[in-house]
């Protein structure tokens, strides 16, 4: 996150994205990242923390990775899931 955020976050304003949205998109991408085979590190320490064979771990993670990709898509293609919030505290719109 420290290396990829001062490279696209330029790139996302460029592109008219919200700095909210880019950065909620971003964290779940990189959770989704974290969490899945074979080089998620949040993976290997839960496994070493549980004391369970990653494949057991892999097999059992499936229906949340499904529900997380169904998030993942949702804030990405409706922004106001993610801006609703933050534009009401703000008082924007």
């Amino acid at each position: 996150m420290i290396i990829l955020t001062p490279i696209f976050a330029p790139v996302a304003a460029r592109f008219g994205i919200d700095p909210v949205h880019f950065g909620v998109v971003m964290v779940m991408n990189l959770t989704i990242a974290g969490i899945t085979p074979p080089v998620g590190q949040m993976m290997f320490i839960s496994c070493a923390v549980m004391r369970v064979r990653m494949e057991a771990y892999t097999i059992e993670i499936l229906p949340f990775l499904g529900a997380m990709f169904a998030v993942l898509a949702a804030i990405t293609f409706w922004p106001a899931l993610v801006l609703a919030l933050p534009n009401f505290l703000m008082g924007v719109g």
